[in-house]
């Protein structure tokens, strides 16, 4: 018999012995790694059967277990000792709330804003050896909250940005290979999912106020619930604050509760609004935050104030008014610091530095449930904000100034009552109070579904009607979405995408404006229309970037 013949078997059972030990190994790599490998050895499986050499394969294999294991041991040996501040409400539950998660795919954590449920469930979740195989991916609704938590709980860890913690929002990248904690908006996670559909850079998801409802939020519950069959072993935990958590629940199949609120001080609810009794003169809304400020300066002439406004034009004309009231003549150094998204990362900073005197922040409703500014002891609620909503009459999405609901009232006035008894000036009456809604709408029901129709598309996440939305839309608001997209050559008769759907699904604007710039770019009149869709786009071009006030300046003259 050929000795060649004779070597094969040998050969080949070598082989498969060597690939059944390195499958056992793949536990203790990467879970991207994993993936990866895995496929490697069931195609080197194949070429053993089919009697093909597998040498060089399972040499390759064999080197990038080892690197991948190396990486996972050097992550293990980073982790720093974890520690909790006693004053926070959610210290108390975190045994609680490890237990749960160990147990449960997917966990509800609601707690009120300050209850310390943003900063600390990633720790926890590294103390149960989350973190490790894949990132604790974080989302926040807003790119001034992801930067402002990754900061918190790195310098918690005793880290800086970038190494153990780490975040990611639009234009600025702020992680690396050694990161544990990933912090980033929720449109970045989607916008990942079109390279990483099974999200195998994650081995837990975090989404943080959840209760927003934004569209983002609800691709991403939705997303993550049609991924749990496919991805057992991934920890998805939902924070909230105490609002509807049991649609949450029932929506993940009933999942688990916990309630981590607790610990704060009284709030008083003191209703001042504009339009006084038929003695009194009506006043306009600067006009009554700096009365509503300098009566709260007569309470605690040192205690810090945030102000709630609807937008930055009404911010700057609050700002005007209180310098023009006085605020120092009690001899007390006061300082007004503005707060909103479109402001510097260094501006928005300005808000958690430590300051001498009496602070009044001047915010929109970011300070409402994503971040918590320190040390508010009074909050001036003007009821107001700017909300989304599609305008089915002009086919247009607005963002209209509209009173805000009960909820969102409530959650600002839980800014105060943290450091010690606050109080919240309502800058309306209690019988409008009484006659608001209880939530705000979900976003999916208030905005324009061919733009909503697009986004799904260009994320792969497949049909509106079939997507496992908390709040689906309903049928005609989803055959007008349609119907638009048809009239603007955006889909064919079979509701695909055209070329020109592709095209408008990749851009950041309302379908119709976005369908003028194709066009225009067509007819080679681009310089024209990009001034007009410029016009009709943005809320105000008078408005000034604050960082870039006088180039603003020099453009417009």
């Amino acid at each position: 018999m050929n000795p060649e013949a004779q070597q094969q078997p040998a050969r080949s059972s070598d082989a498969k012995a060597e690939i059944g030990q390195l499958n056992k190994l793949l536990g203790d790599c990467m879970l991207r790694d994993k993936v990866q490998l895995e496929k490697r050895l069931q195609g080197l499986a194949r070429r053993v059967k089919q009697g093909q050499p597998v040498d060089r394969g399972l040499g390759e294999v064999r080197r990038q277990i080892e690197q991948s294991t190396a990486m996972l041991g050097a992550r293990k040996a980073a982790l720093p000792a974890i520690e909790y501040p006693e004053t926070l409400p959610v210290s108390e539950h975190r045994q609680q709330i490890a237990d749960a998660i160990s147990k449960h795919p997917v966990v509800i954590v609601a707690g009120e804003t300050g209850s310390g449920k943003t900063t600390q469930l990633p720790k926890i979740c590294l103390e149960l050896g989350r973190g490790l195989q894949g990132l604790v991916g974080h989302t926040q609704p807003r790119r001034i909250a992801a930067r402002s938590v990754a900061g918190r709980i790195a310098t918690e860890l005793g880290t800086r940005i970038g190494e153990l913690v780490g975040f990611k929002v639009r234009f600025s990248d702020q992680t690396s290979a050694s990161s544990h904690i990933k912090l980033m908006t929720d449109g970045i996670l989607l916008a990942e999912i079109r390279s990483d559909p099974e999200l195998w850079a994650y081995d837990t998801i975090i989404v943080d106020e959840a209760h927003e409802r934004s569209l983002n939020i609800d691709f991403l519950l939705g997303y993550l619930k049609r991924l749990m069959p496919r991805r057992p072993d991934l920890k998805i935990i939902i924070t909230s604050a105490t609002i509807n958590t049991e649609a949450f629940s029932r929506f993940f199949d009933d999942a688990p509760v916990i309630e981590v609120s607790g610990r704060s001080y009284p709030v008083e609810i003191v209703y001042r609004p504009l339009q006084g009794d038929e003695d009194d003169q009506d006043r306009d809304l600067p006009e009554a935050i700096a009365q509503a400020v300098e009566e709260l300066g007569r309470v605690d002439p040192t205690g810090d104030t945030l102000v709630f406004l609807p937008g930055e034009r009404e911010i700057r004309e609050a700002a005007e008014a209180l310098h023009h009231h006085s605020l120092n003549r009690a001899g007390s150094h006061t300082e007004i610091v503005p707060l909103y998204s479109r402001l510097s990362p260094a501006e928005q900073d300005r808000v958690f530095q430590p300051h001498k005197g009496r602070r009044i922040v001047l915010a929109t409703n970011v300070a409402e449930t994503s971040l918590t500014v320190p040390g508010i002891r009074f909050v001036v609620d003007s009821g107001l904000a700017r909300i989304s909503r599609y305008s089915a009459r002009t086919k247009v999405q607005r963002l209209p100034i509209e009173p805000i609901s009960q909820a969102s009232a409530s959650q600002r006035a839980g800014r105060c009552g943290r450091i010690a008894a606050g109080t919240c000036v309502r800058l309306y009456a209690e019988e409008d109070f009484a006659k608001r809604p209880a939530q705000t709408d979900p976003e999916i029901l208030r905005t324009n579904l061919a733009s909503v129709i697009l986004q799904m598309e260009n994320l792969n996440l497949g049909e509106v009607a079939a997507f496992p939305f908390m709040d689906a839309p309903e049928g005609r608001n989803v055959a007008d979405g349609y119907r638009l997209l048809a009239e603007l050559n955006a889909v064919d008769d079979k509701q695909r995408l055209t070329d020109t759907g592709r095209m408008l699904a990749r851009m950041p604007l309302d379908p119709r404006i976005g369908r003028m710039l194709i066009e225009a770019n067509r007819k080679q009149c681009l310089d024209e229309m990009l001034v007009i869709a410029s016009a009709l786009a943005v809320q105000d071009p008078r408005l000034r970037p604050a960082d870039a006030q006088q180039q603003a300046d020099q453009k417009q003259r």
